[in-house]
């Protein structure tokens, strides 16, 4: 009898009960697969849209897989009945982040999503979709950072949180960090410090997903959440000691996208 496969992060109903063992083991797949760059990951994601997956589907996986990874790393922890904070960047990364508040509020638990930008709304289509979602839903407190400043009162009382997600910026960091994501890491840093657990989005915030070498300031994780198959840049020295545990959840890029 074949393996049987299991659903895909947002079609699966099981992922909401599952511990973090339980995730690595359901996505063992997708870990058992080779690692690639940053650059050979956008041309993925690319070519499965060219191939006609939307890239809200896309997102409803990513965020779904980041939803049912927090919501074990809260209990494995022993932090059930706290609110997540999710810290979302303007573009993909904090889509994803958007997602998986969504999806947590619908499981019950309190979250506080934190749009980190100077604009109203992310950058992106699917991004400022996901945000828009969020008006309104019971169980979601919604606030718009776009200043330091914001952050700064944002972080007074932020260790009453159960854990932060980390979903600033994914692939696409260059170079040094612009306000205010600069100071949003800076107040994630602190809180882990101070004993909060971090999930990273597909990638620490600042650390490059193909050569793992960080810039400054940078987000230590507690455990990281990258989509599609392994990241170089997570299997280097640095690169692990940054991201913690490392789980690669499926989100239906086919095997044919990472070709040409």
């Amino acid at each position: 009898m074949p393996p049987v496969t299991a659903p895909l992060p947002g079609d699966d109903p099981a992922l909401a009960a599952l511990s973090l063992d339980e995730l690595e083991l359901r996505w063992a797949d997708a870990a058992a697969r080779g690692a690639i760059s940053a650059e050979a990951m956008t041309g993925a994601d690319r070519k499965a849209q060219a191939l006609g997956i939307p890239g809200e589907a896309l997102m409803e996986h990513a965020g779904t897989a980041v939803a049912a990874a927090a919501r074990a790393l809260l209990t494995h922890n022993g932090r059930e009945g706290r609110p997540v904070l999710v810290m979302g960047g303007p573009g993909n990364n904090g889509g994803d982040g958007f997602v998986a508040a969504r999806r947590l509020a619908g499981w019950g638990v309190p979250v506080i999503a934190v749009l980190v930008s100077a604009e109203e709304r992310p950058g992106t289509p699917d991004a400022a979709r996901n945000w828009r979602r969020l008006d309104g839903l019971e169980g979601v407190t919604c606030v718009h950072a776009p200043v330091a400043r914001d952050l700064a009162i944002l972080a007074q009382g932020i260790e009453r949180a159960g854990i932060i997600v980390d979903a600033l910026l994914g692939t696409g960091v260059r170079g040094r960090l612009r306000e205010p994501v600069r100071t949003a890491v800076e107040v994630i840093q602190r809180a882990r410090d101070a004993g909060t657990p971090v999930l990273a989005v597909d990638t620490p915030t600042a650390v490059d997903l193909t050569s793992g070498d960080p810039s400054e300031p940078v987000v230590r994780a507690d455990l990281t959440v990258t989509f599609h198959r392994p990241k170089l840049g997570l299997q280097t020295r640095l690169g692990r000691a940054l991201a913690g545990r490392v789980l690669v959840a499926p989100i239906g890029i086919p095997l044919e996208a990472d070709r040409g």
